[in-house]
């Protein structure tokens, strides 16, 4: 009797687990799909585009300081910042709060 009370506890605790590991995958997806203005965004929402690192949020900070992005796709103005990191990019980038 205390054997299989011992598997049960062992079963539960690996659904648990199994739980917590699959909530920890969701957690940063449902995070990732959050727009991003990148006429106010700060550096950390920037760098959470893909592609983006700390040398083009810099950038994308500076130009904008000189004239802000009228359309999403300017992003594109900035150098380093090509079609490949647009592509990635696009269904999050916004220039106006929605």
């Amino acid at each position: 009797m205390i054997i299989l009370h011992k598997s049960i506890s062992k079963n539960r605790l690996k659904i648990a687990l199994i739980g917590l590991l699959v909530l920890g995958f969701l957690v940063p997806a449902v995070s990732a799909l959050d727009k991003v203005n990148i006429n106010t965004a700060d550096k950390e929402q920037l760098v959470s585009l893909k592609f983006i690192g700390d040398a083009l949020a810099d950038r994308i900070i500076e130009y904008r300081q000189n004239q802000p992005f009228q359309a999403p796709e300017d992003i594109m103005k900035v150098k380093g910042v090509g079609e490949k990191t647009w592509e990635a990019n696009k269904e999050r980038i916004i220039v106006k709060n929605e």
